[in-house]
């Protein structure tokens, strides 16, 4: 037994290790990957929200809300006629969902938001009723109830008018669900810890394995694919929670994402990413005129001085208005030097977009172009 937690003890004296002495432009493993198995799940539920201000369920447009009211009001042994139907404006149908987190025990207590699935016009100062959560298999894993927090704001005048801020039919109640099944995690089987790539990348999850191996040991670890990296765990619980807490403490250079630039058609935002180079070609579009040589300068070292002769790019970028002629782009351009050509005139991020475009569809852009 000594021997079990003075190994756990060194174990956590490395992890103290690493995460002082790491380097600056490394990333730790529980910042690029998580534990296959250990996640959240969602819950949802149906329920009643009481003592609104009048800003209730329309009954006559909602009638789920009476037909729920009733089935409570039976449950206590209070019925309602059939042929009668309450006109309510202090109750609001209502959605509850909530994320149950992994190693959730039994009467801990999870936030949940409450959203009006009715036309209430607001659910500030309602309470939610006891309500069952329930998951993807049906069954019932927390019981939700208590007062509404609401930042939403709604007022209406007496000639009509109105003002709302925020969204006032939807509020959150912090711990107001407790747990009342717990979910099984898979952390406990098999002989291995799978960790899953936040983004799948080859070059990733094989430095993520040399990474663990060369701290804990050769064949440790294992990468599967471009996206998991299987190691070899303790199956004892107390030793493969401290060799889990290794594990995801060691730093990882993660490997430089593809060449990409993500356009947003409708703001037209453009950001582009690392490593995009441009092909030569030759581009027209309407009245902007946009010249991009490059003149290589040779650095010559001196005649006794043993260096070698080195050959620098230099871009120069020449910007003009008017005149539908068109501009050619040399080799070695990047993408920076024909948006800093473009920025430099105030033109329009459209104008960038279908420069950009153009560019895709001719073959001379380097990189993946994605529009939202």
């Amino acid at each position: 037994m000594y021997r079990r937690y003075r190994t756990i003890c060194k174990l956590l004296t490395f992890v103290v290790l690493l995460t002082l002495f790491g380097s600056a432009g490394a990333e730790r493993i529980k910042d690029l990957a998580h534990i296959a198995g250990v996640r959240d799940n969602q819950l949802v539920g149906y329920g009643l929200v009481v003592g609104l201000d009048g800003t209730g369920d329309q009954t006559s447009q909602t009638p789920f809300t009476v037909q729920s009211l009733k089935n409570m009001l039976q449950q206590f042994g209070i019925t309602v006629p059939s042929n009668v139907n309450p006109q309510l404006k202090n109750v609001a149908a209502v959605a509850v969902h909530a994320s149950l987190p992994a190693f959730a025990k039994l009467g801990q207590t999870i936030d949940v938001t409450v959203s009006s699935i009715g036309n209430a016009k607001s659910l500030r100062g309602g309470t939610l009723l006891m309500t069952p959560l329930k998951g993807a298999d049906g069954r019932i894993y927390a019981i939700a109830q208590g007062d509404l927090l609401v930042s939403g704001l709604n007022a209406t005048g007496s000639d009509g008018s109105n003002i709302t801020v925020n969204v006032p039919s939807v509020g959150s109640i912090p711990n107001g669900a407790t747990v009342e099944r717990m979910v099984r995690s898979p952390f406990m089987d098999g002989d291995y810890l799978v960790f899953n790539l936040n983004q799948s990348d080859f070059t990733t999850a094989n430095r993520l394995a040399m990474a663990i191996n060369t701290t804990v040991g050769p064949g440790i670890a294992q990468a599967v694919d471009a996206a998991s990296v299987k190691v070899s765990a303790p199956r004892d619980a107390a030793q493969r929670v401290a060799f889990a807490s290794l594990v995801e403490n060691i730093t990882v250079e993660p490997g430089e994402a593809p060449a990409r630039v993500i356009i947003n058609s409708r703001t037209g935002t453009v950001v582009i990413g690392a490593n995009v180079h441009i092909l030569p070609a030759a581009v027209s579009h309407g009245t902007l005129v946009v010249t991009i040589t490059e003149t290589p300068q040779v650095s010559q070292p001196g005649a006794l001085s043993a260096g070698t002769t080195v050959v620098t790019p230099q871009s120069d970028v020449d910007v003009q208005m008017g005149g539908d002629r068109m501009f050619l782009m040399d080799p070695g351009i990047t993408l920076q030097d024909v948006v800093n050509a473009v920025n430099r005139v105030g033109a329009t991020p459209g104008d960038l977009v279908a420069i950009l475009n153009a560019l895709k569809r001719a073959g001379a852009l380097r990189a993946e172009l994605i529009v939202i």
